[in-house]
């Protein structure tokens, strides 16, 4: 998603935010850097769907299973993966100028989590351009050297 803010100082400001599939390594991550991959998550869903096929083998013929039950565990199921794809980071970027080599004159960077919070930072950074001329200390994005 990319937006074009005009500043109150007549500079004009290019917002974007890109969705980040890893989460971004940070101090406070320090420990938990070292990843074992996607191995656990395969074996888990794995035995979910085994456990699954096995619970309707396992259902005798005569047993009329209603249909908010299917609809329930279907839910259920889902939640996580539904979960992890909302809550998945992005990264906001403000940025304006060019010194001539293409490269922006100012650039704010930061990490936002969520699809629908990064919708309301963006909107805060715009309004804060709008009204301040920079997209402000106190929101996620941060000034990059």
């Amino acid at each position: 998603m990319t937006r074009v803010v005009r500043g109150a100082d007549g500079r004009m400001w290019t917002l974007r935010s890109q969705l980040e599939w890893r989460s971004p390594a940070t101090a406070d991550d320090f420990e938990h850097d070292v990843s074992v991959g996607n191995t656990a998550a395969i074996v888990l869903l794995v035995l979910v769907v085994a456990l699954s096929g096995v619970l309707i083998m396992w259902t005798p013929a005569d047993v009329v299973v209603p249909l908010w039950v299917v609809l329930l565990i279907v839910l259920v199921m889902l939640f996580f993966p539904a979960r992890w794809a909302l809550r998945r980071p992005w990264t906001v970027v403000a940025e304006t100028g060019d010194d001539g080599e293409g490269d922006p004159t100012e650039k704010w960077v930061g990490t936002v989590r969520g699809v629908f919070t990064v919708r309301q930072q963006v909107n805060r950074v715009a309004k804060s351009i709008a009204l301040d001329s920079v997209p402000g200390i106190e929101g996620p994005l941060q000034p990059v050297a």
